[in-house]
């Protein structure tokens, strides 16, 4: 405990706020790479520090300096206009890394479990605040935080590093896949021609699963979204790929609500042949990472029988899907 509070007193130094104002510390759950923790101020703002593993610690190639990637998602959110943290101060690089950002308002999706009209109200209100997320644009293709090289000119490049990195992990920690991960880079290849159709790089979450969705209650009990939150994870790219987490072991098609939003917000997803390819592309990229990062996070006997039970048939449904398509 003592450690939490110097080195939260340190951060708020550093970022220009009082460290006498400190008046709680407390440990946030439902991460799974970062340590998370609340700042509580004596003046009853909130804040959330993320402090990443040990460099030593085992990781997948793409997980490198994500706080930068963090930091650069809060920074195109407030551009625009979607609920989601600010980011106080970050340094990704220095002896012990950290990004302190404003705590957003309201519990998890998962906890609040809207249903009925409240849901679809909600989730049209997601489908704007997406949409808006996706005017966004970078500079170029890839992950900002610079893990997997620097940005690429071209989404098919840029992609094809990512799932070249995530297959070299499972390679490297002898993950299990159902199939072997050569027959999975093969197949992913042959649908390497559709990502040419994506020519601006645009601001992705990729992990806009209910958890990272905040559901919070007016005065007046109405509900509303609170903040996106966990942007770490984010990269410029297509943004067809955010479809993904957003009906995580699922089929966006479905979700008439988002859609009704998205469409009305700008947001453009036609579901044509092109576009169906690089939907099953990108759910079997981050289902291999759910599957290949669970040695080295040492997971538990029961998540990997989960992800084994799972989101291994997701996989396979994908990549059945890309051979059908292409």
């Amino acid at each position: 405990m003592g450690d939490s509070w110097e080195r939260a007193r340190r951060v708020l130094t550093e970022a220009g706020l009082s460290s006498g104002a400190l008046a709680g510390v407390r440990p946030m759950s439902g991460g799974t790479y970062n340590t998370v923790e609340e700042l509580r101020l004596t003046d009853g703002s909130r804040y959330v520090l993320k402090i990443p593993p040990a460099a030593a610690t085992p990781g997948l190639r793409y997980e490198r300096r994500l706080l930068v990637a963090e930091a650069d998602f809060c920074a195109g959110a407030a551009e625009a206009r979607v609920a989601a943290p600010h980011a106080v101060a970050v340094d990704g690089d220095g002896s012990v890394p950290y990004l302190l950002m404003t705590a957003c308002p309201g519990e998890p999706w998962t906890e609040v479990a809207p249903a009925g009209a409240e849901r679809a109200a909600l989730r049209t209100e997601l489908g704007r605040q997406v949409a808006r997320l996706h005017r966004v644009a970078g500079p170029a293709f890839g992950y900002p935080s610079g893990a997997l090289g620097p940005l690429a000119p071209a989404w098919r490049t840029a992609f094809t590093a990512m799932t070249d990195a995530v297959l070299a992990d499972a390679r490297h920690y002898g993950a299990w896949l159902p199939r072997p991960a050569g027959e999975v880079a093969a197949v992913l290849r042959t649908a390497a021609g559709a990502l040419d159709e994506v020519t601006v790089p645009v601001l992705v979450h990729f992990d806009l699963w209910p958890g990272n969705i905040l559901v919070e209650r007016t005065a007046a009990g109405e509900a509303r979204i609170g903040g996106l939150i966990d942007g770490e994870r984010m990269f410029w790219g297509d943004p067809l790929a955010d479809l993904v987490s957003l009906a995580l072991l699922g089929d966006i098609r479905t979700d008439d609500a988002f859609l009704a939003g998205y469409a009305e917000a700008g947001g453009r997803a036609v579901f044509d042949r092109a576009a169906l390819a690089r939907l099953a592309l990108y759910r079997a990229y981050l289902y291999l990472i759910m599957l290949i990062e669970t040695v080295p996070r040492a997971a538990g006997e029961d998540h990997v029988r989960w992800v084994r039970d799972t989101v291994a048939p997701e996989l396979e449904a994908a990549l059945d899907e890309i051979g059908r398509l292409c």
